[in-house]
């Protein structure tokens, strides 16, 4: 392979993974639209619905800001999507939780991103699977090294 041909399919694999990324994404809004949910109150919701919440944490690990996170809660808990309380570990912090027209929204997300995975997915062998996650893996965990280092050009 020359080095024309080479750079050729780089190129070529950098477009099939921006079309895949795009692609992902417009899916996401689509099942998010269905719900009545944008894309950052379907990802708060899910990740109450996880763990432990916490806002700043959230807004950190999404790199947002922590009033965008505070205008998504209110939007949900306006929709009686979540509930808050005073935690009672720590009556400065709050506890967020689901309520049950919360976890029927995202039962319903789920069921709909079921039937896509299944309708999309279910052709491919396990084997091509297994080699699309290594590789997904290791060109992400590439990529997060790489934006680390230039973070301080």
């Amino acid at each position: 392979m020359t080095e024309r041909d080479s750079r050729q399919a780089l190129y070529a694999a950098i477009d099939a993974l921006q079309r895949l990324a795009e692609l992902m994404e417009r899916r996401r809004r689509q099942l998010g639209e269905v719900a009545g949910l944008s894309d950052p109150q379907w990802r708060v919701l899910e990740q109450i619905g996880r763990d432990d919440f916490l806002p700043s944490l959230f807004a950190r690990s999404r790199e947002c800001s922590p009033a965008a996170v505070s205008r998504t809660l209110r939007q949900l808990l306006e929709r009686k999507l979540v509930a808050v309380s005073i935690s009672q570990r720590d009556a400065r912090r709050r506890d967020y939780s689901l309520t049950a027209k919360g976890r029927r929204v995202l039962e319903e997300l789920r069921d709909r991103r079921e039937r896509a995975l299944e309708a999309v997915w279910r052709d491919f062998s396990r084997g091509d699977l297994e080699r699309f996650v290594h590789f997904g893996v290791e060109l992400a965990d590439r990529l997060e090294s790489y934006a680390s280092r230039a973070e301080g050009d």
